[in-house]
């Protein structure tokens, strides 16, 4: 008897052995696929860093039907604005379906400078695209035609005493500057940077959630602290500005155009400073050069603008992405100092930050 619970219990044990070493290699292979799928959970969801978009068609037909733009030999710049805006938000909604697109200036009728600003502002855009046609004044000139006797006096009274002379006579007029070609992408000048600031200020309850107050508390957007860290914002705009316009031109290049490279304009862009995000100004062409105005006014022509200003944007966009990154973070690293005098002015221009970087929902 006691002979067969030995057998037994051994019988068990090497049962129990077996089914150990079973499982230990189900357990690790078990283990090892569940730390993929926990490494997985944990990574973090891609970022949606552009999520509105704002179009700005330039000039527009005024109330009297007038043009309001530059005018070339058989064409206006408000209608070839307004026909690569349109060719440019279908592209962009076709390549960034999750984007939100919006017009400044969906039909052939003007709007004003300070209601474009508005539209982009209120709708919290996150890159400010205007789309304009260029032109060089005319050159003048002057044809010599000879001279005309011209009579004057000295002193007055019964002193007076005539005198006559030659005065040479000019015929002026001017000639087209068709010379001229190519593409521009500007910025708002750095002379500007005061009034861009001073629209991130104003602007700022418009760039984050309805109910920020109840979040970060009353902002005084006029203390030192706010207006510091809004200038921070300014400079991280211009920065992203001058990325975009860039690429901007250097895929004007690629497609065969002439660049006239990135440009900060010296007289300032009323729209560009007013304007609380990034935002370029792209200058398609000279529509006082014959060549450029049918270029201008072809389908094809319209489609390359349009489709190169698309792919500039993609590459901004992969741009922005690679900010994400903790090594290539452009304003954590140049934010103030965290204290308590402006913590809620921090944490709301953080806010703004990460609403161009949160993930999207």
């Amino acid at each position: 008897m006691k002979e067969l619970l030995n057998r037994q219990t051994k019988s068990d044990m090497l049962k129990k052995t077996c089914l150990l070493l079973f499982s230990i290699p189900t357990l690790a292979v078990l283990s090892i696929l569940s730390s993929f799928t926990t490494a997985e959970q944990k990574a973090p969801q891609k970022e949606q860093v552009l999520r509105t978009i704002v179009i700005d068609a330039g000039h527009g037909i005024m109330e009297n039907g007038g043009h309001n733009g530059a005018k070339g030999t058989y064409s206006y710049e408000d209608d070839i604005c307004l026909a690569v805006s349109k060719k440019l938000v279908t592209l962009v909604k076709q390549e960034f379906p999750n984007i939100k697109v919006i017009e400044t200036r969906p039909d052939k009728y003007i709007v004003n400078l300070h209601d474009r600003a508005d539209i982009a502002n209120s709708n919290k855009g996150d890159l400010f695209i205007s789309i304009h046609v260029n032109a060089m004044p005319p050159i003048p000139k002057k044809d010599f035609l000879g001279y005309k006797n011209e009579v004057y006096y000295t002193k007055k009274g019964k002193k007076k005493i005539k005198h006559t002379r030659k005065v040479a006579q000019y015929r002026y007029y001017s000639v087209p500057n068709t010379s001229e070609r190519g593409t521009q992408t500007y910025i708002w000048g750095a002379h500007k940077g005061e009034a861009k600031e001073v629209a991130v200020r104003e602007n700022a309850p418009m760039l984050a959630e309805d109910n920020y107050k109840e979040k970060y508390g009353e902002i005084d957007v006029n203390s030192p602290e706010f207006i510091a860290l809004s200038l921070a914002k300014t400079l991280q705009f211009q920065r992203r500005s001058g990325t975009l316009a860039n690429l901007v031109e250097e895929q004007f290049s690629k497609a065969g155009r002439v660049s006239g490279g990135p440009k900060q304009r010296q007289v300032g862009i009323w729209v560009l400073q007013a304007t609380a995000m990034p935002s370029v100004l792209v200058e398609t062409g000279f529509i006082t050069n014959p060549q450029e105005e049918d270029y201008l006014n072809s389908a094809n022509g319209q489609d390359e603008i349009a489709e190169c200003i698309t792919n500039a944007i993609k590459q901004y966009k992969i741009w922005l992405e690679k900010k994400q990154l903790p090594s290539e973070k452009e304003t954590n690293s140049q934010s103030p100092r965290k204290v308590e005098a402006n913590k809620n002015s921090y944490s709301f221009l953080e806010a703004i930050e990460q609403k161009e970087n949160r993930k999207a929902k």
